[in-house]
């Protein structure tokens, strides 16, 4: 299927503004089901993650395309007397990034937009204003004066709270900002993916997956295992750029392509694929960057430790200031991230894949 960039982007647009905090993911499973219904066999595992089965021209190797659909978000903790709202966060926060910033509060008769507040530093001490605020410290404000103003407007406890933000091009429009990237920019090139081999050969079974609740322990990745059995796994992941102040070698930078994943304290790429996908990269002209993390993590962690191991590798998209309400991206590398992982999926046959686990 031929797909405008414009179509691309609207799709992108799309994936990064919908409401998707760990175990809510509600309104992403619905984009997800909507682009991809009838391309493939829809399923769902029990914790809500989305698996499209697409066969191919065999039904082995089983290619499993993974991007998870959740953002960092928080949830409705309780409600104070004054009509403030406590909560807790679903995933990695910094605290620096929260303070004054918008939120919509996701509740069953639809979105309650508030903002993050805290006691304004005129009213705390010298030594209190250089002091970091912990997110206990803070509260959502939706302009309730009362507990019962609260409950009014249809917020409970236990709603979950999305960052309310814009996707905006900058004055350079290669360079995208939204809440989300990670990972919308992995379900919407899971979904390219698909719609691409909906009208081209494969030599495989392609399954998209598009997981839950990985912002608090890669839970989707486990179950969505289950039924999906994949031989190989490819994890799509918005992952966080190091090209800022602070760091002598960056290994994502803006604009230098796809980075492959090859370390991060959960899990350890299949080599063989790893170099696998870098040589299908040169070979199509596609820059690369490679990394070795020391810290932070992705659905491989589950992915290749499923039953008796599963070769996996993590190709990311690199954006700045991940986990806040305006991380940046560059489209070129999205739009190159997805030629390369449409090339490495059209030449994972099944003598590829069986090579990447002949240890004999």
């Amino acid at each position: 299927m031929s797909r405008s960039e414009q179509d691309m982007k609207d799709l992108l647009r799309s994936l990064t503004l919908a409401a998707g905090a760990p175990g809510a993911e509600d309104e992403v499973r619905a984009l997800v089901r909507e682009n991809l219904g009838g391309i493939g066999e829809l399923s769902y595992d029990s914790l809500g993650s989305i698996l499209c089965e697409k066969s191919g021209e065999a039904d082995s190797p089983r290619v499993m395309i993974d991007g998870h659909m959740d953002e960092v978000g928080f949830m409705v903790q309780s409600i104070t007397k004054e009509g403030r709202i406590n909560f807790v966060p679903l995933g990695g926060w910094w605290a620096h990034v929260l303070l004054s910033q918008r939120v919509d509060i996701v509740t069953a008769g639809g979105k309650v937009p508030g903002v993050i507040g805290s006691t304004p530093p005129h009213f705390l001490s010298g030594k209190k204003r250089e002091q970091l605020l912990g997110l206990e410290d803070m509260y959502i404000d939706i302009g309730a004066a009362s507990e019962e103003e609260v409950s009014g407007m249809g917020v409970r406890i236990g709603d979950t709270i999305v960052p309310h933000a814009e996707f905006t091009e900058l004055k350079d429009p290669d360079i995208l900002s939204s809440k989300a990237f990670d990972n919308r920019v992995g379900i919407g090139l899971m979904i390219e993916a698909l719609l691409e081999f909906s009208s081209r050969d494969h030599p495989n079974t392609i399954i998209g997956v598009g997981a839950a609740q990985e912002e608090i322990g890669c839970r989707g990745a486990v179950t969505a295992c289950e039924k999906a059995a994949p031989d190989v796994g490819i994890v799509l992941e918005g992952t966080p750029a190091d090209d800022i102040p602070g760091f002598n070698e960056p290994q994502a930078i803006l604009g230098k392509g796809p980075q492959i994943r090859f370390y991060d304290p959960t899990a350890i790429s299949n080599r063989r694929l790893a170099e696998l996908v870098a040589a299908i990269a040169e070979k199509a002209g596609i820059e690369i960057q490679l990394a070795v993390r020391r810290s932070g993590g992705t659905d491989a962690k589950s992915i290749h430790l499923h039953r008796a191991g599963v070769p996996t590798v993590v190709i990311g998209v690199p954006a700045r200031y991940i986990h806040s309400h305006v991380s940046l991206i560059s489209w070129q590398d999205y739009l190159n991230t997805g030629r390369l992982v449409r090339e490495l999926i059209a030449g994972l046959d099944s003598a590829a894949v069986e090579s990447l686990t002949d240890f004999s």
